[in-house]
Formats: C-alpha cells, structure tokens, sequence
C-alpha cells in the first residue's frame, strides 16, 4: 500500500495579464518499495518542492519513478532534478509532443526532445499496470494524450486526472477552459466521473485544485483547506510587503 502526500496544491486559476500562471498539483507516493512523483511542476515552484520533500526526508536521488500526466511545461519540466528516477509518460502525449514544431504554446519543446531521446524514460499505454498499483487510462483533450491514473493500492483509492480535468468547476460544468478538443475533454471528464462513481470513497486529486471526495449527495467536497498568496513590493521600503490572499474565503 502506498502513502499519499499532496506535496504543491494545485490552484484553479489563470493569470489575468503575465501569461500561464501554472501552478499545478505535485504527489508523493511511498511505498511498494518505490519513492514516486505525480507530475514535477514548473520552474517556478523548484524552491517549494525541495522543501516540501525535505519536510518527508526524500532527496531527490530517493525518488525512483516521475509519472506525468501530460508534457505541458507545468507538469513536466522538473524531471531533470531527478536523476535516479524513471520517467514515465504516455506514449501517444510523447509521440505527439515531439512533432509540435517550436511555438507559443504550453509544450517545453527542448525537454520534450530531451525525453524523446532520454534511456531513461518508458512509454506508457492506455490501460497499463506500469508500476504496482497503478493503471494508465486514456484521457485526452487537453492534449492528445493526456492520462489519468488510478491508484489501487490505497485506502481509499485514488484517482489523478492532471489536466484532463483540472478543476471543481470542470468536473461539474463537464466543460473545459484550455483544450485541444472539448468534445474529447468532454469524454474524459465523464470517464472520471464513472470511475470516481463506482468506486466508493475514492479520492479524486485534480491538476489546478485541492483534492476531492464526494459527498453523501454525489457532489464533490474539498479536502483540506485552500492555501495560495502573494507578497508584492508596492511600497518605497524593501522590508515591506503587501500580502494579497488568492483563496478570497474559499476553502
């Protein structure tokens, strides 16, 4: 059995005015003699998750396995601090990722050829058991493919959808913001929902939110409280900050 640890929350929104705000949910698995990441975030939030996964006691050479959702920058890019680790994607997202030409688009085109050449990445199919206890389930959209996995050796299970539904408001609208095709989005966000339906108890852990369970009326709940702010330098001193709270209430 594994041991869950939600290390970076993922926050359900977009910037206004500076481009990809990319602040996505980062896992831990222990256990099953295996030291594994769900998705490795940005650039951005390197300082974080060295922390956090110091807080555990997991260096970063402990870290056997990186499992990525999908190879959009915010996912991905953070696999090279893992030196040890076997890297896992789907083979039809890498396949496709590694034809986009260079553009404005979320695609981290240098890695994405790192990985495409890389001995140390394997290939993952729809409905493969690639490490004990967990299953690959197709889920495009978002990109072509995106994956959702399913976590079996838990109590309760778990179910990580990355992107391929990325929010509360996604799940229960079943429409997407930033998709390739909204129909096939539109299909994975119903294939979460059977698979979340008939699995009783099981814990949902979306790409840009808090993780989820549903209620006693089938609604999905939040599981702890929501945590994201900002400190800016508005002011003539260094010393002092401005905090601006991000949640606005919400948790």
């Amino acid at each position: 059995m594994y041991r869950l640890d939600v290390l970076v929350q993922g926050y359900p929104g977009k910037s206004v005015c500076h481009g990809g705000l990319g602040w996505s949910t980062i896992a831990l698995l222990r256990g099953e003699g295996r030291v594994i990441l769900i998705d490795v975030g940005a650039f951005g939030i390197r300082k974080e998750l060295e922390k956090q996964l110091a807080a555990r006691g997991v260096s970063a050479d402990a870290v056997t396995d990186v499992v990525l959702t999908h190879a959009h920058y915010d996912h991905s890019v953070n696999y090279t601090l893992f030196p040890s680790a076997t890297v896992w994607i789907g083979r039809t997202e890498l396949e496709w990722a590694r034809e986009v030409p260079p553009g404005f688009n979320p695609l981290p085109e240098l890695y994405v050829q790192d990985m495409a050449r890389s001995p140390r990445v394997r290939l993952i199919e729809d409905g493969g058991r690639f490490l004990p206890g967990l299953t690959a389930i197709a889920a495009p959209g978002h990109t072509p493919g995106c994956l959702l996995f399913r976590l079996d050796a838990a109590s309760p299970p778990v179910l990580f959808t990355g992107d391929a539904a990325k929010n509360r408001a996604e799940l229960l609208s079943l429409r997407t913001d930033m998709t390739m095709d909204a129909d096939a989005s539109r299909a994975s966000l119903e294939t979460v929902w059977r698979l979340w339906r008939e699995t009783p108890g099981m814990i949902v852990v979306p790409g840009h939110d808090l993780s989820m369970r549903l209620d006693e009326g089938g609604r999905p709940e939040y599981l702890g409280e929501r945590r994201a702010a900002i400190a800016a330098w508005f002011d003539e001193d260094l010393s002092v900050t401005t905090p601006i709270d991000l949640t606005e209430g919400h948790s």
